[in-house]
C-alpha cells in the first residue's frame, strides 16, 4: 500500500452543515487525491454528522477512514484516535467547522520538504467575525524556529507536521481538556521540531465562527482550566528552555494571552470563593515565575495585571479587566501622557496615591503605536524626493514634528534633515471613535545628495530611512517604507546622479524580509553596470568600416550625454564615441573602425564616474557579427572580431599577394 504524503485528520462533533464545506476543500486540494488519506472520527455528534461522514466516505472510496465514537467531551480523544491510524509522511489537523485553500496542502508540503522542516504553518483567515493569528504571517518564513519568529503565539494545532517527529517523541493530545489542550501538544512540536516553515503569501486555512455559537473556545466557560493549562505551559518552557531572552520571550506569550483569557473569565466568575481561588493560584504563579527580566518585556497591560496580582488587589484587578473590555469593545485604547521623554499609558489607577502603582509600570516610551505610509520617493537630478504621513495614536498633533533621518546601517552614523507639513484632513478618524485627529500629519522633504553632509556628497553606505516624530522632549523614531501607496516601491530604482563633472551611483530599494526602505550610495548592493547591455552589434551596410550599436539601460535616471562606447587597443589608445538615445531607455552608437591602428581592440560600454574612474560594462560577442573589409588609401583593411568572452576586434591590413597564393594553394589540393 503506497504511503500518503500527507493524513489529514478531522475530529468531527454536532458540525453540520458546516462539516460539507470542511470535507469539500480536502477532497479538492490541488496536492491530488492520491496523495493524501482523510482520517474523520464522529465524535458522538447527533446532528447528521456521522451520515455526512458515510456520505463522503461511499462518494470517494479508498480515501476516507470515519470513525465513530461516544462523545469524549473535548477535541483531544478525536485527534488522537486519527493519530493512531495515520500513514502519511505528514500529518495536517482540520477542524470540522473550517475549511482550505485549493492549494494549502500543496504549498505547504513543498515548503517542508524543500526546507526540511518538522512544521509547517499555512496563513490563516478569520471568517464570520472569527479573529485569527496574523503576527507570525507577515512574510514567508522557510525556515525558523519559536525563538526568531512569532510562531509560538499561535499554539493550534492546525498545522502540517511530520509524523515521525509525533511519534518519536510519543505526542498525544492530553485528555480532560475542554478547551487550550492543544498548546501542550503544538508547544512540545515547536521545542522539538527541526525546523519550522511558514506559508503567508497565499490564504491557506480558512476558520469560521459558527453562527450557533458552537466553537469550543468561545463556548468554554471558566477561568480554572485556562489557568491549569497555563501553569503546565510554564512549567514545560521552564523545564525545556533555559532561564535568559530565549524563555521570556516565550513566557511572554502567554501571560500576554493565556493569563488574559484567564482574567476575562475570573472576572465574570459568579462564586467569590472559586473566583478568589483562581486568583491566589494566578498569584503563586507569578511568584515564582515572573523574574525581572519578564516584567520588563511584556506590554505595559500585562505588567500591570502582574503587579495587581502580586500585590494581591482582586478587586482592582476585576476592574482593570472591565476597563479593557470597554476598550476592546469600542475600539479605542488609554490615554497617552507625554512628559519629558517619557511616555505613560493611563490605565485604571495611573498616579493613584491610595494604590501607589509606581509610574514604570505604565511606562510605553518604548510601545507607543504609530501610524504611518510612504506615499512617494524618487530621485530627481541630485535631490532625494519623500512623501508621506506618520503620527503617533492617542497623543496630540498641534505638538508634533517630523524629520527624516539616514542612518548608515554599519556605522550608525546619522544625518537629520528637516520636512514640510502636509494637510491630512480626515486621517485616524476611523480610530478611537474619532476622539483624536492628525490633520497634519503629512510631510514632504527633498535632500540634496550632492550636498547632504556639510555641503558636500552623502558618503558611501547603505542608509536605512527613519522618520523621527517628536512631541516635547518625547521622541518616536520610525523604520520606514514597509507600509506605502499601492505601487511605490515595487522594484529596485538604481539612479546615476550628477555631481558636477562627476557621477555617483544612488539606489532606492526595499529590504528583505522587512520591506522597509534603504538608500544604497556607491554601489554597495546595486551596481550600475549590472543596468546597461548591448543588445545588439553589426556592421554598416552603407560604410562597411563602421560599427553599430544598439543598447538599453534599466536605470531610474542616467546623464545620457556621458554614456560612450569605448574601444580600448591598449598602451593608452582608446576611441570613445557617444551613444545617442533612440528611445525612453535605448541608444545607438555609430563608431568608426577606419583609422584605428592594427591590433585588438575591446569594446565595452563606458560611463564616466568620479576622480577620473568610470563604469565599464565589456560588450558581449555576437555569432551573427562577421568579419568586415573595406579600402583606405587604396589598401585593404579588415576588421574580425576575435573568439572570446568580450567582443575584441582584430584590427588589420589585407595582405593581398599572400591572400591570393593562399586561394590558389587551396584550388589546386581540390583538384
Amino acid at each position: 500500500m503506497t504511503t500518503p504524503d500527507i493524513s489529514v485528520i478531522i475530529g468531527a462533533y454536532n458540525a453540520m452543515p458546516y462539516l460539507t464545506k470542511t470535507l469539500t476543500s480536502v477532497v479538492e486540494q490541488s496536492i491530488g487525491r492520491d496523495r493524501i488519506e482523510i482520517i474523520t472520527v464522529n465524535d458522538g455528534s447527533t446532528d447528521g454528522t456521522g451520515e455526512e461522514l458515510e456520505r463522503f466516505a461511499a462518494q470517494y472510496p479508498g480515501l476516507f477512514q470515519v470513525f465513530h465514537q461516544e462523545n469524549s467531551g473535548g477535541p483531544s480523544a478525536p485527534r488522537n484516535k486519527g493519530l493512531d491510524h495515520a500513514r502519511g509522511k505528514f500529518v495536517f489537523f482540520l477542524d470540522a467547522d473550517d475549511y482550505l485553500g485549493e492549494e494549502a496542502l500543496e504549498r505547504m508540503f513543498t515548503m517542508a520538504e524543500k526546507n526540511k522542516t518538522d512544521v509547517v504553518l499555512g496563513k490563516m483567515v478569520g471568517v464570520n467575525g472569527r479573529g485569527a493569528p496574523s503576527s507570525m504571517f507577515l512574510r514567508n518564513q522557510p525556515r525558523t524556529d519559536v525563538f526568531k519568529s512569532r510562531v509560538y503565539w499561535t499554539l493550534n494545532p492546525l498545522k502540517l507536521i511530520r509524523r515521525e517527529l509525533i511519534e518519536k517523541h510519543e505526542l498525544r493530545f492530553p485528555l480532560g481538556y475542554k478547551t487550550a489542550e492543544d498548546q501542550l501538544f503544538t508547544g512540545m512540536l515547536y521545542l522539538k521540531a527541526d525546523g519550522i516553515s511558514v506559508v503567508a503569501d497565499y490564504d491557506c486555512l480558512y476558520i469560521v465562527k459558527r453562527d450557533d455559537g458552537g466553537n469550543t473556545t468561545t463556548s468554554t466557560r471558566g477561568a480554572e482550566v485556562r489557568i491549569r493549562v497555563l501553569e503546565l505551559m510554564v512549567d514545560l518552557v521552564e523545564k525545556h528552555v533555559p532561564a535568559g531572552p530565549d524563555r521570556d520571550g516565550l513566557m511572554n506569550r502567554h501571560l500576554t494571552v493565556d493569563m488574559f483569557h484567564a482574567l476575562i473569565h475570573l472576572a465574570r466568575e459568579s462564586d467569590p470563593e472559586l473566583q478568589r481561588k483562581n486568583y491566589d493560584e494566578l498569584r503563586a504563579l507569578l511568584k515564582r515565575s515572573y523574574p525581572d527580566s519578564l516584567k520588563a518585556r511584556v506590554n505595559a497591560i500585562t505588567r500591570l495585571r502582574c503587579e495587581l496580582i502580586l500585590r494581591d488587589m482582586l478587586e482592582e484587578t476585576i476592574e482593570l479587566e472591565n476597563v479593557d473590555r470597554r476598550h476592546r469593545s469600542a475600539g479605542t485604547q488609554p490615554d497617552v501622557l507625554v512628559e519629558g521623554d517619557r511616555a505613560y499609558t493611563q490605565l485604571p489607577f495611573f498616579r493613584d496615591p491610595e494604590r501607589g502603582v509606581p509610574d514604570e509600570i505604565y511606562d510605553v516610551t518604548k510601545a507607543v503605536q504609530d501610524r504611518h505610509r510612504l506615499d512617494s520617493v524618487t530621485i530627481d537630478g541630485s535631490r532625494l524626493s519623500m512623501t508621506g504621513h506618520a503620527y503617533l495614536r492617542g497623543l496630540p498633533q498641534e505638538e508634533t514634528t517630523t524629520e527624516l533621518v539616514l542612518r548608515e546601517r554599519d556605522t550608525k552614523v546619522e544625518h537629520r534633515f528637516p520636512t514640510t507639513a502636509v494637510a491630512t484632513p480626515g486621517l485616524g478618524v476611523k480610530e478611537d471613535r474619532g476622539k483624536y485627529s492628525y490633520p497634519m500629519a503629512g510631510f514632504a522633504t527633498e535632500v540634496d545628495l550632492t550636498k547632504a553632509v556639510a555641503g558636500g556628497r552623502l558618503p558611501k553606505g547603505l542608509w536605512d530611512v527613519f522618520v523621527a516624530v517628536r512631541i516635547q522632549d518625547y521622541v518616536k523614531e520610525i523604520r520606514f517604507g514597509h507600509k506605502r501607496l499601492p505601487g511605490v516601491g515595487e522594484k529596485t530604482e538604481t539612479y546615476v546622479v550628477a555631481d558636477g563633472e562627476e557621477n555617483f551611483a544612488a539606489a532606492l530599494y526595499y529590504t528583505q524580509p522587512y520591506n522597509n526602505l534603504t538608500l544604497d550610495i556607491g554601489e554597495n548592493k546595486h551596481k550600475v553596470a549590472d543596468k546597461l547591455r548591448v543588445d545588439r552589434t553589426r556592421w554598416s551596410t552603407e560604410v562597411p568600416s563602421q560599427l553599430e550599436v544598439e543598447g538599453s539601460w534599466k536605470l531610474a535616471a542616467l546623464p545620457v550625454s556621458a554614456l560612450a562606447v569605448r574601444l580600448d587597443g591598449g598602451r593608452g589608445r582608446t576611441l570613445t564615441v557617444p551613444v545617442t538615445p533612440s528611445g525612453a531607455n535605448s541608444f545607438t552608437a555609430n563608431i568608426s573602425v577606419d583609422g584605428l591602428a592594427p591590433g585588438s581592440w575591446s569594446v565595452s560600454l563606458w560611463l564616466p564616474s568620479q576622480r577620473g574612474s568610470a563604469w565599464s560594462k565589456p560588450v558581449a560577442p555576437q555569432s551573427d557579427l562577421k568579419n568586415t573589409r573595406w579600402f583606405r588609401g587604396g589598401l585593404l583593411r579588415y576588421a574580425a572580431p576575435a573568439r572570446r568572452s568580450r567582443l575584441v576586434l582584430r584590427i588589420g591590413r589585407v595582405a593581398i599577394v599572400k591572400a591570393v597564393l593562399r586561394r590558389l594553394r587551396r584550388l589546386a589540393a581540390k583538384r
